[in-house]
């Protein structure tokens, strides 16, 4: 058996791609059952985001899966596969429990280290689980992929540094007046720069948002999408006194804050700060104003190298969580080396519970006159000194068994203890089990001893 994945996202398709793998919640259901119902294929998760739609999947061999993985695609969403095929990417065993570990700890993301995809990783995983679409391997395997996702976060500072211009601003501004609660913000223009930072400014508390635009109509639009105020720009420049933030991107090619229009209206402020973050190439503002005092401006570059410098400090972590998704796909493959002992084990506990029964009814057919006490006594006994025999040897099988040559192990094991017809019956009883709970999926799941 196998592990496979098969996707794309932001970086091997575009969005007018990627839009048309998009899968929606009430729909995710059926195709998690038709997913199953694809050939060889025994379990399955799937992702879907805005900027990813990945198929997780168990299947019982890697010959052909992918193409009839493929075929699925094309069938359910409904493309033929010559528009997607060289959009997708495949990874197998180990590559493919990286994949998913990178994933869920922000690696493989847009922004490196967002937190997002933890939440939509886990939610596939819940819905595919609801469904019985997953079994003993994905059950534990998405089970440490989240694990390893908080941790990530929780353990490292990956998303503690702002890596977008909008969010560099809050942070210049945090650093200026701790909160923005009942802070006022102008701005010039109606960017989508500006916007998306408003946005961030508006979402931290910031009290009220006057739009200053040549043409009001398009300062409306803007104002509206804040409850704030449209005004001319004139009107905009005449309220700098009472504003606490100036963002500006008009694309003027000239200079439309000037050293002289602000130094007029320093006596208004009474020395309270001015926040100013002109976004424009161009630029709008006039750079010498930041030499005036209690006025703090940044441009697009000193953004930009906000950013570039938290990037540096979000890769340096990243490094580390590589580290932590190293140690954990060792221990996933550790703990899959185990599976195949497990019939082995019960084996014996089996073998082992039935000497124990016979034992006692030879030794109470021996000993007729002991009482019901004395017998509960002889029998604890005897259960102890069997499960004791049997601890070191189940131990050290397991160890085994996670070695390379652990398969040899189990098979030397299995024929010391003369296990060979007992463990036959624990797999048909295992297999028979595994049927009811969750059909020929799980079934398929709970048999790795051939790894």
């Amino acid at each position: 058996m196998h592990i496979m994945v098969v996707g794309l996202n932001y970086r091997t398709a575009p969005i007018d791609i990627r839009e048309r793998f998009a899968i929606a919640d009430q729909d995710l259901p059926e195709a998690l059952e038709r997913l199953k119902e694809t050939k060889s294929v025994l379990e399955g998760v799937i992702v879907g985001t805005c900027n990813r739609t990945e198929l997780y999947v168990v299947v019982d061999r890697l010959h052909m899966c992918a193409f009839y993985i493929r075929n699925f695609m094309e069938q359910w969403f409904g493309i033929p596969k010559a528009d997607f095929t060289q959009h997708l990417y495949i990874y197998e065993d180990e590559q493919a429990v990286e994949h998913l570990m990178k994933v869920v700890c922000g690696l493989d993301s847009m922004v490196l280290g967002e937190t997002q995809i933890l939440g939509q990783v886990k939610q596939g995983f819940l819905t595919a689980q609801a469904e019985k679409a997953t079994g003993t391997w994905f059950n534990m395997l998405f089970k440490q992929a989240v694990t390893l996702g908080k941790r990530a976060h929780s353990e490292t500072s990956i998303g503690e540094n702002a890596v977008s211009v909008s969010y560099a601003a809050i942070e210049l501004g945090k650093r200026i007046f701790g909160m923005f609660t009942d802070k006022k913000v102008l701005i010039l223009g109606a960017g989508k720069m500006s916007e998306l930072t408003v946005k961030h400014l508006y979402a931290s508390g910031a009290a009220q948002v006057i739009v200053a635009n040549r043409t009001l109509d398009k300062a409306r639009e803007l104002a509206g999408k804040f409850n704030g105020i449209p005004c001319t720009m004139d009107e905009g420049v005449a309220m700098l006194g009472e504003v606490d933030i100036v963002i500006s991107s008009t694309g003027a090619s000239d200079y439309v804050l000037t050293r002289e229009q602000v130094k007029n209206l320093a006596a208004a402020r009474r020395s309270r700060p001015l926040f100013m973050i002109d976004i424009a190439v161009p630029r709008d503002i006039d750079p010498t104003i930041a030499e005036l005092p209690g006025v703090f401006l940044y441009d697009i570059d000193d953004l930009e190298g906000i950013v570039e410098s938290n990037m540096e400090l979000r890769r340096a972590e990243a490094l580390k969580i590589e580290k932590m998704i190293a140690q954990e796909r060792d221990n996933f493959y550790g703990w899959l080396k185990t599976l195949g002992v497990r019939p082995v084990i019960r084996a014996l506990q089996e073998k082992a519970n039935d000497i124990h029964q016979e034992t006692l009814e030879s030794l109470f057919n021996k000993l007729p006159e002991l009482d019901e006490r004395q017998r509960k006594v002889i029998s604890r006994l005897m259960k102890s000194v069997a499960n004791q025999m049997m601890h070191d040897p189940i131990n050290r099988v397991k160890e085994m068994a996670a070695d390379r040559d652990g398969a040899e192990a189990v098979d030397m094991f299995t024929k010391i203890f003369a296990l060979e017809s007992r463990l036959e019956q624990v797999e048909s009883a295992e297999t028979s089990e595994a049927v009811k709970k969750t059909a020929d999926i799980s079934a398929f799941a709970l048999r790795p001893a051939v790894l």
